[in-house]
């Protein structure tokens, strides 16, 4: 669909989705669409709007979902949305937008993220990559709950380096996590390498993984969990596929690489099988490890 969004927008006052992604609006968001506090998820994603975005939008009060990427959306990031307190997700990414610099952060994490953690850190950390803080493994390693001598719980992936494909492995999620700014990838905090040492040090997921509450008697997932898990995960690819500089595959797609934060938010995590692909490649086939039921046809 093409031409400009009409002002009757704003007459949908039941309406609690609308999805008009992937088209060629054209001009400004109509100020009236501020009328629909009712909506619950608003996708403008992948059009040709420009503009500012207006500032009825902060009447919209219901809102939960709101993607506004791949516009031409321009000036500033109105403070008013800041009344959007339902506001879950919110993506305003590859536009023209200019904002405020955000505020300095003085939580545990950012603060080690910083600076480097040593490997001799890691090991007191992790009482000794003891079998007690074990928390999963994986193809290419293990993964090591590990408490900082600030009191920060970090998760500490050990790659087995008797295998060839884990050196791979670890160069390719350095790669791809340090690219990454989204909510739902594993954030990584930093690395730790060596000639015969290498680990990658993440946030650390006190709920595991969706296996542990798909698979198991003693753990429950009601129906609203699930909707919110499936729509983490699919938010996810969505960035990794359209939101990134250069598309990522991530190829191992299962219930053990969705880690589950303290808020049971879903996190994509282990990337070391998956793939670039740069902006000359409309198709590409490699030979691939990743879990058979689970890898991408």
């Amino acid at each position: 669909m093409v031409g400009s969004l009409p002002p009757e927008i704003g007459n949908l006052k039941a309406a609690t989705l609308i999805d008009l992604s992937m088209n060629q609006f054209s001009s400004t968001i109509p100020r009236e669409i501020g009328g629909l506090q009712n909506l619950e998820n608003l996708s403008l994603r992948h059009n040709k709007l420009q503009g500012a975005i207006p500032d009825s939008m902060s009447n919209m009060v219901g809102l939960e979902f709101l993607d506004l990427s791949h516009n031409n959306i321009s000036r500033i990031i109105r403070k008013s949305l800041e009344k959007l307190q339902n506001l879950k997700y919110f993506n305003v990414s590859s536009n023209k937008l200019k904002g405020k610099r955000a505020p300095p952060q003085t939580d545990a994490l950012y603060a080690i993220t910083r600076e480097r953690i040593s490997y001799y850190e890691l090991i007191q950390a992790t009482d000794a990559l003891s079998e007690s803080n074990l928390i999963g493994t994986g193809s290419f390693g293990s993964v090591y709950k590990g408490v900082l001598k600030s009191g920060t719980a970090i998760a500490v992936k050990v790659f087995n380096l008797q295998l060839d494909a884990a050196f791979n492995s670890f160069d390719m999620e350095c790669e791809v996590l340090c690219s990454l700014h989204h909510r739902n990838p594993v954030k990584v905090i930093t690395s730790c390498s060596n000639l015969e040492f290498k680990a990658l040090v993440l946030e650390y997921m006190p709920n595991e993984s969706l296996e542990k509450y798909l698979y198991s008697h003693n753990y429950f997932l009601d129906i609203k969990q699930r909707l919110s898990i499936m729509i983490d995960v699919a938010c996810a690819l969505e960035y990794l596929h359209h939101g990134c500089t250069s598309v990522v595959i991530h190829c191992d797609l299962k219930p053990s690489n969705v880690l589950l934060d303290e808020d049971m938010v879903a996190h994509l995590s282990n990337f070391g099988t998956s793939k670039h692909i740069g902006d000359d490649e409309s198709d590409l086939y490699t030979k691939t490890l990743a879990t058979l039921g689970y890898i991408a046809p």
